[in-house]
C-alpha cells in the first residue's frame, strides 16, 4: 500500500510539473490534480498493456516510437475522464505525456527503495554457490619464466 501511495504522490508531482511546463495543459484545482494523477496511474496500469498488445505491429515497425503515441493518447483520454483537467489537443497531450514520463521516471529513481540486484553464476535452485577450489602453487603457470 505504501508503494502505491508513493507512486501516486510521484505522479501528482510530475503532473504539477507538466501543468507548468507544457502549454495547453491546465487543471482547475489541487483536488483535480490528485484525481487526474490517480486516473493516469490506473489507465497506465490497466489499459496501456492492452493497447500495447493490440498495437504491437505498429510498435515493431516504428522501432518502439509508437508507444509515445499510445502514451499521448492515454494522457488525452485521462483529460476526458476528469472534469477540470483540460488538454488543448492531441499534440499537447503527446508532449505532456513525454514530460510526465521523464519527470516521473526521474522521481521514481530518486525516491523509490533501491533493489539489491545480485548476479551469480552457480546452478539454478542451489541455495549456496559451489565451494571454491583452493589454488596450489602447482596449478599456477609462471608467465615470466622465472623460477622460485
Amino acid at each position: 500500500m505504501i508503494k502505491f501511495l508513493l507512486k501516486w504522490l510521484i505522479n501528482i508531482i510530475a503532473l504539477y510539473a507538466v501543468i507548468h511546463l507544457v502549454a495547453g495543459v491546465s487543471i482547475d484545482n489541487t483536488e483535480t490534480v490528485i484525481i487526474a494523477a490517480l486516473i493516469l496511474g490506473l489507465l497506465n496500469a490497466f489499459i496501456r498493456p492492452v493497447i500495447l498488445v493490440v498495437t504491437l505491429p505498429f510498435t515493431i515497425l516504428t522501432l518502439g516510437a509508437f508507444t509515445l503515441v499510445v502514451n499521448g493518447f492515454l494522457f488525452y483520454i485521462a483529460a476526458k475522464f476528469v472534469k477540470g483537467f483540460t488538454v488543448a489537443g492531441f499534440w499537447n497531450a503527446f508532449w505532456a505525456a513525454i514530460v510526465f514520463s521523464v519527470i516521473s521516471s526521474i522521481l521514481h529513481f530518486i525516491f523509490t527503495p533501491k533493489t539489491n540486484l545480485q548476479f551469480s553464476f552457480f546452478r539454478a535452485g542451489a541455495s549456496t554457490p559451489p565451494p571454491r577450489r583452493k589454488i596450489d602453487d602447482d596449478d599456477v603457470i609462471d608467465v615470466d619464466g622465472k623460477s622460485r
